[in-house]
């Protein structure tokens, strides 16, 4: 820039910074936006996010982006599509997000008949695990005790009902699987 130019920048309280950062975005942004679109699978919210993503990295790191179009250019389209790594990562690495149940379609918290069926598939079910798992289930999911509760009725210790039960639940859960 120019003496004057800086002046006249000075003057309306515009830094440079400001002055590269409006031009980088009116310049690119909707390239940008239109290559997101594509690498989000049209997702136009998340394309969003990430452009501002891409333009907040060239904010803080101004000084390392280079001058001219195609230069500015190649180094906002790396930068978007590390953004986007970033981000396809950072979601597989935590859980999906569950819509919204629509609670009418839910069986009421006392139903009769979901109770009459799970009475039903738990007669059918506990007679195939061990009699020590199923005391130690009866105890806990039954009579609604505690672990040390549990432990003390039946006489062990804790951890092993704890383990009792981990490998109760598994057993349980596969005459289950062998019966439906």
């Amino acid at each position: 820039m120019t003496a004057v130019a800086n002046a006249r920048v000075a003057a309306r309280g515009t830094s440079s910074v400001d002055l590269r950062m409006t031009a980088l975005h009116a310049n690119h942004a909707p390239s940008l936006h239109r290559f997101l679109l594509r690498l989000t699978l049209g997702e136009s919210y998340l394309a969003e996010d990430l452009l501002q993503e891409t333009m907040l990295r060239a904010w803080r790191n101004i000084e390392d982006v280079p001058h001219g179009y195609e230069s500015e250019r190649r180094w906002l389209f790396t930068a978007a599509r590390r953004i986007a790594i970033d981000a396809a990562r950072a979601r597989q690495a935590r859980p999906p997000e569950t819509g919204v149940t629509d609670l009418a379609r839910l069986p009421e918290a006392d139903d009769p008949i979901e109770r009459l069926i799970i009475t039903q598939t738990m007669r059918e079910a506990l007679p195939k695990v061990t009699p020590a798992h199923r005391a130690v289930l009866i105890e806990m999911y039954y009579f609604g005790r505690s672990t040390a509760e549990a432990a003390a009725r039946l006489g062990i210790p804790e951890g092993t009902v704890k383990s009792r039960v981990h490998y109760a639940l598994r057993a349980l859960r596969a005459a289950l699987t062998l019966d439906g």
